[in-house]
C-alpha cells in the first residue's frame, strides 16, 4: 500500500510507488509527472485507489508476463509540433493508450482581453494561433462589428479575404515544410520556407509586421495597399502554382512519404464530428464542411472556388487536403485582385474608427476623437454574439459579451487546435510509435491556441 500526499492509503502502480518513495525520501511533494504516473493527478483518492485495483487485478502476473511502459514525450518543441507533452503507455512499440499534458504555453490571453479596451484587445488576440494570425483578428473584430452593428465597406471585406487567404497560405506551408521534416524531407523544408518568406514580405508592406499583425481593425483595416503591393502581389500568386507544384513531385507519389502517412491516423466521419473536429481532419474524411461555404462572411459568397476533401481520413489525405487548399487559396486571392472595389478601406465612424493620422494636424475634433479613443476606448451596446472564421486548422471561433461598456464582460475564443486534439488519442491507440510524430504533424495543431 501508498500513501498519498493527503495520508490515505491506496494501492499505487509500480511506477507510482517508486515516484511516491522517491519523493518521501527527498522531503517532497510529487511532481506533476509523477503525478500523472501515478494517476493521482486527476482523481480523488477514493477514485484513484479503486481505478487503480481495478487495474491490479486485471494485470497479468504470470511469470514471464511484462507490464506496460510508460514513456513521457515532449513537451520538446521539435518533435511535438509545439510545447506539447504526451504520457504515453507502451507495450513493446504499440501504443496502448496516450494522455496530452497541455498548458505549458499558457497566457490568459481571454482573461486579458477582459481587462482590456474593446480597442487593445486586437493585439492580445493576434498571438493565440501564431501561425494564423489574421484569422485571429477577423473573428475577434467580427464578433466586435456584428454587437456595433457596424457595416464595413466592401473594398475592407475583398482586402480581408486576400490577406486571409495569403495567411492561410503561409499556415500550411511551415505545416508541409516541418511535416516533410520529421519524415527526412528536408528539401520540401527549404522550399516551403522560401514561399513562405516572400510571404511575409507582403504582410510586412501591407501593414508593418511579419507576424502578429494588427492590420484588421474594427470596422476594416488599418490601412489600403500600398503602392507596389498588388504587382508584387501578382507575382507572387503567378508563381505559387509551379512551386504548389515541384512540393507534389516531391512528396505525392514518393514511396517513403506514401508509406509513412497512407492508412496511418484513420478515424471514421463519425468520430471526428462527435468530437467537434474541424478543418482539414474533417474534410479529409470525407465531410465537405468550410465555413467559407457554409456559413459565407466578408463576402465570400462572391469567390469561387472548391473545397478540398478526401476520402480516407488519414495523414496521407490531410497532406492532399492542405496542397488542395493552396491553390484554392491562389485562386481566391487572384480574384480579389480582379474584382477589388473601390471605396474606402475602413467605415467612416468617428465614434469607433481612429481619424486618418493627416487630419490630427489641423482639426480639433478629430485630435479629440483620437485621443478618446485609444485612452477609453468605444463603448459596445450590451449583448452576446459568436462570430466564426474558417481558419487553417478548422473554425475558429470568438464569442463576446457586452455589458455596455468599452470593455469585453467576457471573451472566450473557440481555437481548432484545441478542439481537434482530443482526436489524438483514440488515433493513436494501436498504433507503432514512429507514427505518433505523424499523426501529431497530420492534425496541425498550434500550441498557442491550444493553451492560449
Amino acid at each position: 500500500m501508498g500513501t498519498t500526499e493527503s495520508g490515505s492509503n491506496f494501492p499505487l502502480a509500480l511506477e507510482g510507488r517508486e515516484a511516491l518513495e522517491a519523493a518521501g525520501r527527498e522531503g517532497r511533494t510529487l511532481t506533476e509527472t509523477e503525478r500523472a504516473v501515478a494517476q493521482v493527478e486527476a482523481y480523488t483518492p477514493e477514485e484513484a485507489e479503486r481505478r487503480l485495483a481495478e487495474a491490479e487485478a486485471q494485470a497479468d502476473t504470470r511469470p514471464g508476463s511484462v507490464a506496460p511502459m510508460v514513456i513521457n514525450l515532449g513537451p520538446q518543441h521539435p518533435s511535438t509540433h509545439g510545447v506539447l507533452r504526451l504520457i504515453t503507455e507502451l507495450d513493446g512499440e504499440v501504443i496502448l493508450d496516450v494522455h496530452p499534458v497541455i498548458g505549458y504555453l499558457h497566457t490568459g490571453i481571454e482573461k486579458q482581453c477582459e481587462n482590456k479596451t474593446w480597442w487593445q484587445g486586437i493585439t492580445l488576440v493576434t498571438r493565440m494561433d501564431y501561425l494564423a494570425p489574421f484569422f485571429n483578428i477577423h473573428a475577434y473584430t467580427m464578433g466586435v462589428e456584428r454587437l456595433l452593428d457596424l457595416e464595413i465597406p466592401p473594398r475592407a471585406e475583398y482586402l480581408r479575404v486576400m490577406i486571409s487567404e495569403l495567411n492561410r497560405l503561409t499556415s500550411h506551408l511551415v505545416w508541409l515544410g516541418t511535416s516533410g521534416l520529421e519524415l527526412g524531407a528536408i528539401t520540401v523544408f527549404f522550399y516551403c520556407y522560401r514561399e513562405r518568406d516572400a510571404a511575409l514580405d507582403l504582410f510586412e508592406m501591407i501593414s508593418g509586421e511579419r507576424m502578429n499583425n494588427r492590420y484588421f481593425q474594427v470596422g476594416g483595416c488599418a490601412d489600403d495597399m500600398p503602392p507596389g503591393f498588388e504587382q508584387r502581389l501578382r507575382d507572387f500568386i503567378g508563381r505559387m502554382p509551379a512551386r504548389i507544384d515541384e512540393y507534389e513531385e516531391l512528396l505525392t507519389h514518393n514511396p517513403i512519404w506514401l508509406e509513412r502517412t497512407k492508412g496511418i491516423g484513420v478515424l471514421p466521419p463519425d468520430e471526428l464530428l462527435g468530437l467537434g473536429v474541424t478543418g482539414p481532419p474533417l474534410r479529409a474524411a470525407g465531410v465537405p464542411l468550410d465555413l467559407r461555404k457554409a456559413q459565407p462572411y466578408s463576402g465570400y459568397e462572391h469567390f469561387q472556388f472548391d473545397v478540398a476533401t478526401g476520402r480516407n481520413g488519414d495523414a496521407y489525405d490531410r497532406y492532399l487536403v492542405r496542397v488542395r487548399e493552396m491553390r484554392e487559396s491562389v485562386k481566391i486571392i487572384g480574384q480579389c485582385l480582379d474584382g477589388m472595389p473601390e471605396g474606402p478601406h475602413i467605415a467612416d465612424d468617428r465614434k469607433v474608427v481612429l481619424p486618418p493620422r493627416p487630419e490630427l494636424a489641423h482639426s480639433m475634433e478629430a485630435l479629440i476623437h483620437h485621443f478618446k479613443l485609444v485612452s477609453e476606448g468605444f463603448k459596445v451596446p450590451a449583448g452576446e454574439v459568436y462570430s466564426a472564421v474558417e481558419s487553417p486548422r478548422g473554425e475558429l471561433g470568438c464569442y463576446l459579451v457586452s455589458d455596455g461598456g468599452p470593455k469585453p464582460r467576457r471573451c472566450h475564443m473557440r481555437d481548432p487546435s484545441f478542439v481537434n486534439l482530443q482526436a489524438l488519442r483514440p488515433m493513436c491507440r494501436g498504433s507503432y510509435l514512429a507514427d505518433l510524430i505523424v499523426m501529431i504533424g497530420s492534425m496541425d495543431n498550434v500550441m498557442g491556441g491550444v493553451d492560449r
